[in-house]
């Protein structure tokens, strides 16, 4: 996968803290993985604290994302193949 900024993304949650990126996640979705900061999904490591949330619903991935100078967002992407991963518990 390429950068972020090149994917086809839902903003689930603009403009937002890290914490509030984290909480939005864990109240909004059933299906949550726990991975530490530096994660690497779609060729892009994780900022966060630790343990971050991912969450996975049917093929969609939906995650914290910080983009510097822009604030932190939660995004949904299609992506099966990172969610295969992320279940397999794959680093």
């Amino acid at each position: 996968m390429g950068c972020i900024d090149e994917m086809d993304y839902e903003i689930l949650l603009p403009s937002s803290s890290i914490k509030e990126c984290a909480d939005y996640i864990k109240k909004n979705f059933k299906e949550i993985y726990y991975v530490r900061q530096g994660y690497r999904i779609f060729n892009t490591f994780l900022i966060g604290f630790n343990p971050i949330p991912v969450a996975v619903e049917n093929d969609d991935i939906i995650m914290p994302y910080v983009k510097p100078c822009h604030g932190s967002f939660v995004l949904r992407i299609k992506a099966k193949n990172e969610v295969e991963r992320l279940r397999g518990g794959g680093l």
